[in-house]
């Protein structure tokens, strides 16, 4: 794993034993993503679900991200990725964190000590062992919400299979989507709030 932009431009970090079912992102998505979040990820609180090897939330904190957290299931890569936020420096700017992105996410909060974030990534992944789909975008993206995670003005981003449905989620928007080969990167913000009352 090699990150590509920011302080540490360049730098290899190992990807640890491997993982069943872990999909690391591909050079081309991540360049492309950082070059979409220049503008905005200087000292934002960065929240990565699905961490996995960690590539995206480390990538965020070498670009200036004030923090980020990282939310992933397997204990190995949860290990791997502490071990890789030490070598690099990063231990005080982040927080590694066992547990399942689908399931109920109000725990973050008092484990990372950050109430809400700027910029949330998902990157789930798109098989399981037996090859078949499986479809957890719109499941992390409800539990977000429902978390209140999502700092006012904030973007969540949804790396995901071009054939997953990922649809309509009640207080969010999708405002862009960028395919890659198989995967779409779609960006969603918080809707705003309906109009109320009669006009006076």
């Amino acid at each position: 794993m090699r990150v590509i932009g920011g302080r540490l431009r360049g730098r290899r970090l190992p990807t640890g034993a491997k993982v069943e079912g872990l999909r690391p992102i591909s050079g081309r998505i991540k360049q492309s993503l950082f070059d979409i979040l220049k503008e905005v990820v200087g000292g934002a609180r960065f929240l990565d679900l699905f961490a996995g090897t960690g590539a995206v939330g480390i990538e965020a904190l070498s670009r200036g991200a004030a923090f980020a957290c990282f939310v992933e299931l397997a204990r190995r890569a949860v290990e791997n990725l502490e071990r890789n936020l030490a070598r690099a420096g990063l231990k005080d700017r982040s927080a590694a964190l066992r547990g399942n992105a689908c399931d109920d996410l109000s725990w973050v909060p008092f484990r990372s000590k950050t109430a809400q974030y700027d910029l949330v990534f998902t990157g789930p992944p798109y098989k399981d062992l037996a090859g078949r789909p499986l479809a957890y975008t719109a499941a992390a993206l409800t539990r977000v919400m429902a978390a209140d995670l999502l700092a006012p003005g904030g973007w969540i981003i949804c790396q995901h299979q071009v054939k997953e449905p990922v649809g309509a989620v009640p207080g969010l928007e999708m405002f862009r989507r960028v395919k890659y080969g198989d995967s779409y990167l779609s960006f969603f913000k918080a809707r705003p709030p309906a109009a109320s009352g009669t006009p006076s």
